[in-house]
């Protein structure tokens, strides 16, 4: 009981450390203090923090099974991870103003818009994708209340969000930004970025039993 406690509460932290900083008021206010790019850091710090003491506590609560585990679902995992992190290494820093996680958002051109003219939420998405990647070989109730309720938050994240941002941008702006061009070109940066993606994936697959206590591979 203890541990489903504690499992509760982390997911109600998680939850708290990653929708207060970001309130537009008080985000304000720690920006004017630490600097955006200190901000980013400290909060991207505190997201790792908080997602890893969730893990954890999933992984300490008592299990109960759902579904057995087979080998061909890691392979789920595998290619959903594939696809999350490449979304994630295109989108990550470079100007977005539909959504978190850009940067200079104001260079934002919707007729230029990369990734986000195909996926306007990138890293939601990437979460989504991990979320449900991670469902599937994780047949056990505690993992079933994780990895559900972080799918239920990207995936009603993205109405939050255009919400907001029509709110405070304003209807006829946001549409002229959210109409993006969808097209595919290559350049030097999109190059980079994806051979980064590629690294950190190899990397996720070698390190994460050290890390997660079990291996991705099946």
């Amino acid at each position: 009981m203890l541990d489903w406690l504690i499992y509760a509460v982390a997911i109600l932290l998680f939850f708290l450390t990653h929708s207060i900083p970001v309130r537009p008021a008080i985000k304000s206010r720690i920006v004017a203090h630490l600097g955006g790019p200190s901000f980013t850091l400290a909060y991207s710090a505190l997201s790792i923090a908080a997602l890893t003491m969730v893990i954890i506590a999933a992984n300490r609560a008592p299990f109960v099974e759902l579904w057995p585990w087979a080998p061909w679902q890691n392979h789920v995992t595998l290619i959903a991870m594939a696809a999350a992190v490449l979304i994630a290494s295109l989108a990550i820093g470079r100007p977005n103003a539909l959504s978190f996680g850009g940067r200079n958002n104001d260079l934002f051109d919707p007729r230029a818009a990369g990734i986000v003219g195909w996926v306007r939420h990138p890293l939601l998405a990437a979460l989504l994708l991990w979320s449900l990647g991670h469902l599937v070989p994780n047949g056990n109730l505690a993992h079933l209340i994780l990895f559900g309720i972080f799918a239920s938050f990207s995936a009603l994240g993205k109405r939050i969000i255009d919400k907001r941002n029509q709110r405070l941008l304003g209807i006829d702006i946001w549409q002229q930004l959210a109409n993006t061009k969808r097209e595919i070109t290559v350049t030097k940066s999109g190059v980079i970025r994806v051979f980064f993606g590629v690294v950190v994936y190899l990397l996720l697959i070698r390190y994460h039993s050290a890390i997660i206590g079990v291996t991705p591979l099946p």
